[in-house]
Protein backbone atom coordinates (compact mmCIF):
# COMPACT_ATOMS: atom_id res chain seq x y z
CA UNK A 1 0.00 0.00 0.00
CA UNK A 2 1.49 3.76 -0.80
CA UNK A 3 1.24 6.51 1.29
CA UNK A 4 0.28 9.68 -0.84
CA UNK A 5 2.69 12.53 0.07
CA UNK A 6 1.75 16.03 1.23
CA UNK A 7 2.00 19.43 0.05
CA UNK A 8 1.12 21.74 2.86
CA UNK A 9 3.81 24.15 2.82
CA UNK A 10 1.31 25.94 5.66
CA UNK A 11 3.94 23.25 7.89
CA UNK A 12 6.75 25.49 6.95
CA UNK A 13 10.47 25.44 6.31
CA UNK A 14 12.80 23.75 9.06
CA UNK A 15 15.51 26.72 10.44
CA UNK A 16 16.11 25.74 13.97
CA UNK A 17 18.24 22.84 15.17
CA UNK A 18 17.86 21.48 19.01
CA UNK A 19 21.17 19.74 20.67
CA UNK A 20 20.14 17.48 23.74
CA UNK A 21 23.67 17.84 25.88
CA UNK A 22 22.45 17.42 29.21
CA UNK A 23 23.26 13.76 30.45
CA UNK A 24 25.72 13.03 32.60
CA UNK A 25 27.77 10.43 30.74
CA UNK A 26 27.82 7.83 33.52
CA UNK A 27 29.44 5.17 31.29
CA UNK A 28 33.02 7.64 30.75
CA UNK A 29 33.35 8.08 33.95
CA UNK A 30 35.84 9.06 36.07
CA UNK A 31 36.70 11.22 32.70
CA UNK A 32 33.48 12.95 32.60
CA UNK A 33 32.92 13.68 35.79
CA UNK A 34 33.62 17.41 35.00
CA UNK A 35 34.02 17.20 31.53
CA UNK A 36 31.07 16.76 28.93
CA UNK A 37 31.03 13.77 27.24
CA UNK A 38 29.63 15.70 24.72
CA UNK A 39 33.66 17.57 24.72
CA UNK A 40 35.28 14.11 24.18
CA UNK A 41 37.48 14.75 21.32
CA UNK A 42 38.20 12.88 18.08
CA UNK A 43 41.75 13.21 17.95
CA UNK A 44 41.72 17.07 18.56
CA UNK A 45 38.40 18.00 17.36
CA UNK A 46 35.23 18.00 20.26
CA UNK A 47 32.01 15.39 19.45
CA UNK A 48 29.66 18.27 20.13
CA UNK A 49 31.12 20.57 16.81
CA UNK A 50 31.27 17.36 14.58
CA UNK A 51 27.57 17.59 15.09
CA UNK A 52 27.01 21.79 15.12
CA UNK A 53 28.94 21.32 11.51
CA UNK A 54 26.73 18.82 10.06
CA UNK A 55 23.70 21.53 11.07
CA UNK A 56 25.52 24.27 9.43
CA UNK A 57 26.45 22.31 6.76
CA UNK A 58 22.89 21.49 6.39
CA UNK A 59 21.88 25.33 6.21
CA UNK A 60 20.77 25.68 9.45
CA UNK A 61 22.47 28.15 11.72
CA UNK A 62 19.80 28.64 14.52
CA UNK A 63 21.08 26.34 17.63
CA UNK A 64 19.42 25.71 20.54
CA UNK A 65 21.73 23.16 22.81
CA UNK A 66 20.10 21.79 25.82
CA UNK A 67 23.23 21.66 28.42
CA UNK A 68 22.95 20.53 32.08
CA UNK A 69 24.98 21.16 35.77
CA UNK A 70 28.52 21.13 34.47
CA UNK A 71 28.40 21.34 31.12
CA UNK A 72 29.99 25.39 31.13
CA UNK A 73 32.94 24.09 28.80
CA UNK A 74 30.18 23.24 25.71
CA UNK A 75 29.57 27.21 25.79
CA UNK A 76 33.20 28.13 26.32
CA UNK A 77 34.41 26.61 23.16
CA UNK A 78 32.06 28.13 21.17
CA UNK A 79 32.63 31.61 22.79
CA UNK A 80 35.41 34.14 21.58
CA UNK A 81 39.27 33.71 23.41
CA UNK A 82 40.68 36.85 23.29
CA UNK A 83 43.64 35.77 24.99
CA UNK A 84 44.67 32.13 22.93
CA UNK A 85 43.32 34.54 19.84
CA UNK A 86 45.65 37.09 20.38
CA UNK A 87 48.74 34.58 21.59
CA UNK A 88 48.20 33.23 18.54
CA UNK A 89 48.14 35.74 15.91
CA UNK A 90 51.34 37.00 17.89
CA UNK A 91 53.24 34.46 17.60
CA UNK A 92 52.52 34.19 13.77
CA UNK A 93 50.55 30.65 13.82
CA UNK A 94 47.57 31.79 11.49
CA UNK A 95 46.16 28.36 10.61
CA UNK A 96 45.65 27.74 14.41
CA UNK A 97 44.74 31.47 14.64
CA UNK A 98 41.56 30.80 11.90
CA UNK A 99 40.63 27.46 13.25
CA UNK A 100 40.28 28.95 16.68
CA UNK A 101 38.10 32.13 15.42
CA UNK A 102 36.17 30.40 12.68
CA UNK A 103 34.67 27.66 15.91
CA UNK A 104 32.86 31.17 17.69
CA UNK A 105 31.42 32.03 14.20
CA UNK A 106 30.17 28.81 13.33
CA UNK A 107 25.96 29.61 13.78
CA UNK A 108 23.84 31.55 16.16
CA UNK A 109 24.25 28.98 19.38
CA UNK A 110 21.59 29.67 22.44
CA UNK A 111 22.04 27.72 25.24
CA UNK A 112 19.49 26.75 28.09
CA UNK A 113 20.02 24.05 31.21
CA UNK A 114 17.53 21.38 31.80
CA UNK A 115 17.16 21.86 36.04
CA UNK A 116 17.03 17.78 36.49
CA UNK A 117 18.22 14.86 34.27
CA UNK A 118 14.97 13.55 33.64
CA UNK A 119 15.53 12.13 30.50
CA UNK A 120 15.64 13.25 26.50
CA UNK A 121 11.86 13.96 25.99
CA UNK A 122 12.32 16.16 29.21
CA UNK A 123 15.19 17.77 27.59
CA UNK A 124 13.65 18.41 24.64
CA UNK A 125 10.60 20.06 25.94
CA UNK A 126 12.88 22.88 26.85
CA UNK A 127 13.21 23.45 23.52
CA UNK A 128 9.33 24.98 23.05
CA UNK A 129 9.16 28.02 23.66
CA UNK A 130 12.61 28.47 21.47
CA UNK A 131 11.29 26.74 18.13
CA UNK A 132 8.06 29.17 18.66
CA UNK A 133 5.68 26.36 16.96
CA UNK A 134 7.66 25.40 13.67
CA UNK A 135 9.17 22.36 13.18
CA UNK A 136 12.91 21.79 14.11
CA UNK A 137 15.48 18.62 13.80
CA UNK A 138 16.71 17.05 16.78
CA UNK A 139 20.52 15.61 17.01
CA UNK A 140 21.86 13.83 19.98
CA UNK A 141 25.23 15.49 20.82
CA UNK A 142 26.98 12.55 21.50
CA UNK A 143 26.61 10.78 18.40
CA UNK A 144 28.34 11.82 15.04
CA UNK A 145 27.41 10.31 11.42
CA UNK A 146 29.64 10.39 8.81
CA UNK A 147 28.34 11.04 5.53
CA UNK A 148 29.03 12.77 2.05
CA UNK A 149 25.87 14.37 2.05
CA UNK A 150 25.48 15.34 5.88
CA UNK A 151 22.49 13.54 7.51
CA UNK A 152 20.25 16.41 8.85
CA UNK A 153 20.18 17.51 4.96
CA UNK A 154 19.17 14.32 3.69
CA UNK A 155 16.36 14.40 6.40
CA UNK A 156 15.43 17.85 5.59
CA UNK A 157 15.31 17.23 1.84
CA UNK A 158 12.89 13.88 3.27
CA UNK A 159 10.70 16.62 4.83
CA UNK A 160 10.44 19.01 1.82
CA UNK A 161 8.34 16.43 0.32
CA UNK A 162 6.65 14.66 3.13
CA UNK A 163 5.75 17.14 5.32
CA UNK A 164 5.68 14.90 8.52
CA UNK A 165 7.80 14.33 11.48
CA UNK A 166 10.62 11.72 10.33
CA UNK A 167 12.99 9.78 12.48
CA UNK A 168 16.45 9.45 10.88
CA UNK A 169 17.69 5.44 10.96
CA UNK A 170 20.21 2.88 10.24
CA UNK A 171 20.13 -0.83 9.05
CA UNK A 172 21.95 -2.62 11.50
CA UNK A 173 22.60 -6.51 11.97
CA UNK A 174 20.07 -8.77 13.41
CA UNK A 175 21.96 -9.93 16.17
CA UNK A 176 22.56 -6.08 17.01
CA UNK A 177 19.02 -4.79 17.47
CA UNK A 178 19.07 -5.45 21.09
CA UNK A 179 21.02 -2.19 21.63
CA UNK A 180 19.34 -0.41 19.88
CA UNK A 181 15.60 1.50 19.96
CA UNK A 182 13.82 -0.34 16.67
CA UNK A 183 10.99 0.80 14.22
CA UNK A 184 7.99 -1.20 14.00
CA UNK A 185 6.28 0.08 10.66
CA UNK A 186 5.39 -0.46 7.12
CA UNK A 187 7.09 -0.43 4.66
CA UNK A 188 6.61 2.63 1.84
CA UNK A 189 9.72 2.23 -0.19
CA UNK A 190 13.23 0.25 0.01
CA UNK A 191 14.44 3.55 2.66
CA UNK A 192 11.38 4.77 3.95
CA UNK A 193 8.65 3.44 6.64
CA UNK A 194 5.20 4.40 8.42
CA UNK A 195 6.00 4.27 11.76
CA UNK A 196 4.04 2.19 13.97
CA UNK A 197 5.29 1.66 17.14
CA UNK A 198 9.20 2.07 18.36
CA UNK A 199 10.20 -0.52 20.81
CA UNK A 200 13.14 0.04 22.81
CA UNK A 201 16.49 -2.62 22.54
CA UNK A 202 13.93 -5.99 21.92
CA UNK A 203 14.98 -9.46 21.36
CA UNK A 204 16.34 -10.63 18.40
CA UNK A 205 13.54 -13.06 18.38
CA UNK A 206 10.60 -10.12 19.06
CA UNK A 207 12.07 -7.18 17.31
CA UNK A 208 9.73 -6.15 14.48
CA UNK A 209 12.75 -5.26 12.01
CA UNK A 210 16.45 -3.99 12.16
CA UNK A 211 15.85 -0.48 11.36
CA UNK A 212 17.32 1.70 14.93
CA UNK A 213 17.07 4.87 15.15
CA UNK A 214 19.68 6.60 14.63
CA UNK A 215 19.61 9.66 16.62
CA UNK A 216 18.64 12.59 14.08
CA UNK A 217 14.83 13.53 14.27
CA UNK A 218 12.96 16.18 12.44
CA UNK A 219 9.67 16.84 14.52
CA UNK A 220 6.53 19.10 14.32
CA UNK A 221 5.72 21.50 17.60
CA UNK A 222 3.00 18.85 18.12
CA UNK A 223 5.53 16.95 19.76
CA UNK A 224 5.25 19.19 22.75
CA UNK A 225 1.56 18.34 23.50
CA UNK A 226 2.49 14.12 23.73
CA UNK A 227 5.79 14.86 25.54
CA UNK A 228 3.49 16.36 28.34
CA UNK A 229 1.14 13.36 27.97
CA UNK A 230 4.13 11.02 28.53
CA UNK A 231 4.26 9.30 31.62
CA UNK A 232 7.72 8.61 33.61
CA UNK A 233 8.85 5.70 32.93
CA UNK A 234 12.60 4.04 34.35
CA UNK A 235 14.04 6.47 37.21
CA UNK A 236 11.24 8.71 36.92
CA UNK A 237 12.89 10.10 33.23
CA UNK A 238 10.36 11.43 30.20
CA UNK A 239 11.67 9.34 26.65
CA UNK A 240 11.38 10.79 23.47
CA UNK A 241 10.91 7.42 22.23
CA UNK A 242 7.35 7.11 24.39
CA UNK A 243 6.27 10.18 23.44
CA UNK A 244 6.62 9.48 19.78
CA UNK A 245 4.57 6.02 20.11
CA UNK A 246 1.98 8.27 21.55
CA UNK A 247 2.02 10.86 18.26
CA UNK A 248 2.60 7.69 15.76
CA UNK A 249 -1.18 6.70 17.33
CA UNK A 250 -2.57 9.83 15.88
CA UNK A 251 -0.70 10.92 12.82
CA UNK A 252 2.04 10.08 10.39
CA UNK A 253 5.72 9.95 11.48
CA UNK A 254 7.75 8.27 8.50
CA UNK A 255 11.67 6.51 9.08
CA UNK A 256 13.82 7.35 6.35
CA UNK A 257 17.07 5.36 6.64
CA UNK A 258 19.85 8.03 6.07
CA UNK A 259 23.13 6.89 3.75
CA UNK A 260 26.59 7.40 5.88
CA UNK A 261 27.87 5.71 9.66
CA UNK A 262 26.85 6.41 12.73
CA UNK A 263 29.24 6.60 15.69
CA UNK A 264 27.64 6.90 19.27
CA UNK A 265 30.56 8.69 21.43
CA UNK A 266 28.57 7.45 24.45
CA UNK A 267 29.83 3.94 23.62
CA UNK A 268 33.54 3.58 24.66
CA UNK A 269 34.37 0.66 22.43
CA UNK A 270 32.32 2.80 19.22
CA UNK A 271 34.57 5.67 20.90
CA UNK A 272 37.49 3.63 20.02
CA UNK A 273 36.85 2.60 16.56
CA UNK A 274 35.67 6.42 15.95
CA UNK A 275 38.97 7.66 16.73
CA UNK A 276 41.17 5.02 14.18
CA UNK A 277 38.15 5.63 11.52
CA UNK A 278 39.12 9.55 11.65
CA UNK A 279 42.79 9.21 12.01
CA UNK A 280 42.86 6.81 8.82
CA UNK A 281 40.85 9.72 7.15
CA UNK A 282 42.94 12.70 7.67
CA UNK A 283 45.89 13.30 5.49
CA UNK A 284 48.01 14.60 8.34
CA UNK A 285 47.99 11.42 10.29
CA UNK A 286 46.55 8.94 8.04
CA UNK A 287 50.60 7.71 7.05
CA UNK A 288 52.50 7.37 9.85
CA UNK A 289 49.05 6.09 12.25
CA UNK A 290 48.91 3.32 9.08
CA UNK A 291 52.20 2.63 9.86
CA UNK A 292 52.23 2.24 13.46
CA UNK A 293 49.07 -0.20 12.98
CA UNK A 294 50.59 -2.15 10.23
CA UNK A 295 54.04 -2.94 12.44
CA UNK A 296 53.29 -2.59 15.76
CA UNK A 297 49.45 -3.48 16.84
CA UNK A 298 49.84 -6.83 15.69
CA UNK A 299 52.83 -7.37 18.40
CA UNK A 300 50.13 -6.00 20.67
CA UNK A 301 47.60 -8.58 19.70
CA UNK A 302 49.75 -10.92 20.42
CA UNK A 303 51.21 -10.21 23.28
CA UNK A 304 47.74 -10.08 24.95
CA UNK A 305 47.41 -13.57 24.20
CA UNK A 306 49.68 -14.75 26.46
CA UNK A 307 49.78 -15.41 30.19
CA UNK A 308 53.19 -14.00 31.10
CA UNK A 309 52.57 -10.49 32.82
CA UNK A 310 52.69 -8.18 30.39
CA UNK A 311 54.25 -4.46 31.52
CA UNK A 312 51.74 -2.78 28.38
CA UNK A 313 48.43 -4.76 29.34
CA UNK A 314 46.91 -1.85 31.26
CA UNK A 315 43.89 -2.90 33.87
CA UNK A 316 40.96 -1.08 34.92
CA UNK A 317 41.40 0.23 38.16
CA UNK A 318 40.65 -1.54 41.11
CA UNK A 319 37.72 -0.43 43.70
CA UNK A 320 39.56 0.57 47.17
CA UNK A 321 37.66 -1.80 49.61
CA UNK A 322 36.37 0.76 52.60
Amino acid sequence: MSIPKTNDLSLGEVRKAVIPAAGMGTRFLPATKVQPKEMLPIIDTPTIQYVIEEVVESGITDILIITGKGKRSIEDHFDRSFELENSLSNSGNQEAYERITEISNLANIHYIRQKVTKGLGDAIFYAKQHVAGEPFVVLLGDTIVGSKVPCTRQLLDFYRVWRSPVIGVERVPRDKVVNYGIIKGQAIDDKTYMVHDLIEKPSVKTAPSNMAVGGRYILTADIFEYLEKTPPGKNGEIQLTDALRLMAKDQRIYAHEFEGKRHDIGNRLDYLKTMVEFALNRDDLREDFLKFLQSEVPDLIESTKTESPNPKKIKKPARRKK
